[in-house]
């Protein structure tokens, strides 16, 4: 009986010793990059965020609670983000570079939206099709070569039906090339801070050298939703093209949480049998706007399933708290050499905190701060200041802030002008 006991007691030690081995030793190191995390990155600045945010009255951000949950489970790689702060809910290889298939075409869609915004082109001006736009296959709005339409269908034939064809033809007009605007492209990406990110086309059909992650698409995403007017094109379910023409084009949106996800109103779906199902998806509920991403998904139904459960819960676990709305005063910017001298800047979007329900906001203030002086010529989108924002003494979050337009060197005449000018003011 004793042996017997002795035995089971030996028998139970080793199975222990076993299992002990056996498991993943967390303790002191970093989770592997496989698990989900909630992170608290901010990915304006670079820098991490406090990890004491949580939901007391001193930490008015709320940082996400690592839960350990996995929001995304079928997905190669995931994100949530706030739109208006930039503040990380939940990423899963998030920086993993990955074939973007059509969400490519988010990057195309905000040079589109730029060069508007810069005046430098119109929703009605005319495009024309090349042969070479025209020869693009996978999903497309069927374009002629010589076909001319206008810049808000070609929009509409880009985020709708995803068209290859309508991509290139929107290159071809901004750049002059394909090979141009994506330069144009990296060039951009370059400027939002993305590492992760290299492109060879605009519309996201197989190439080398052609990548991205969820992260960086995230980041463009949000970049994009700046421009208000793109969700106009990335909301709509159904709309056509050659309206007045014997066979108009019947357009179906191929994301279909905008018509089934209440709050959603883009951005971009995307396939390849390399990338599998992405999506980068945003939704706005109760003025907070969020961007959830996913990357390798193995169907659409899946996909769509994820990022519901994505939003879902960010919506239910955070909101925003207003800094400026779009269109407040702030202030006036001062570009030296410039066609433009002074510059009245006004708030390009919301700025706001990420909060964690029910947290309380406590001495919530903000100062704008620019970069020393601006010498002309500037570019839209360059950075010339920052937003801070502070908790009594503490920094919580900074926003950078960049050209709203472009701003051309002043020649001699107008400079000479504006000197003597000043001297009988």
């Amino acid at each position: 009986m004793l042996k017997r006991r002795i035995s089971v007691i030996l028998a139970a030690a080793v199975a222990v010793l076993q299992l002990t081995a056996a498991a993943p030793a967390f303790a002191g190191t970093a989770m592997p990059q496989e698990q989900p995390a909630f992170a608290y990155v901010n990915p304006d600045t670079g820098l991490q965020l406090p990890s004491a945010l949580d939901n007391t009255e001193a930490n008015v951000s709320g940082a996400p609670s690592a839960t350990g949950s996995d929001l995304a489970p079928s997905a190669r790689s995931a994100i949530v983000m706030d739109a208006d702060s930039g503040t990380i809910i939940y990423e899963k290889n998030s920086h993993d570079k990955l074939p973007p298939a059509s969400i490519t075409k988010i990057m195309t869609m905000l040079l589109v939206m730029e060069a508007i915004q810069d005046g430098k082109l119109k929703l009605t001006d005319k495009v024309s099709t090349s042969e070479y736009a025209a020869s693009m296959g996978g999903s497309q709005i069927f374009l002629e070569p010589g076909e001319q339409m206008t810049v808000d269908d070609m929009l509409k034939g880009i985020a709708m039906a995803s068209g290859n064809d309508a991509s290139v033809a929107m290159a071809e007009k901004i750049g002059g090339t394909e090979a141009e605007f994506v330069a144009m492209m990296n060039a951009k990406a370059a400027q939002l801070g993305l590492k992760d990110t290299s492109f060879a086309n605009p519309n996201g059909l197989p190439a080398a050298n052609h990548y991205t992650s969820a992260h960086d698409i995230a980041v463009m995403s949000r970049e994009l939703l700046k421009h208000s007017q793109i969700t106009k094109y990335t909301g709509q379910y159904q709309d056509y093209l050659r309206k007045d023409s014997e066979k108009p084009f019947w357009l179906v949106n191929t994301n279909k949480l905008v018509r089934f996800y209440t709050g959603a109103d883009g951005l971009k779906t995307g396939y390849t049998s390399e990338a599998k199902y992405c999506l980068s998806a945003t939704a706005k509920r109760d003025g907070m706007r969020l961007v959830a991403v996913v990357m390798g998904e193995p169907n659409t139904k899946t996909r769509n399933a994820e990022v519901s459960g994505m939003l879902d819960y960010s919506f239910a676990q955070y909101a925003n708290y207003p800094i400026l709305k779009k269109g407040d005063s702030m202030g006036t910017l001062t570009v030296e050499k410039g066609v433009q001298g002074k510059l009245p800047i006004t708030a390009q979007h919301n700025y706001s905190i990420l909060m964690k329900k029910g947290a309380a906001a406590k001495d919530i203030r903000h100062e704008i701060v620019w970069d020393g002086p601006v010498k002309a010529p500037v570019k839209l989108g360059d950075r010339v200041g920052k937003l801070i924002v502070y908790q009594g003494d503490k920094v919580i979050k900074e926003f950078p802030l960049e050209m709203p337009v472009s701003v051309e060197r002043a020649g001699w005449w107008k400079l000479f002008k504006r000197s003597t000018g000043s001297l009988f003011s």
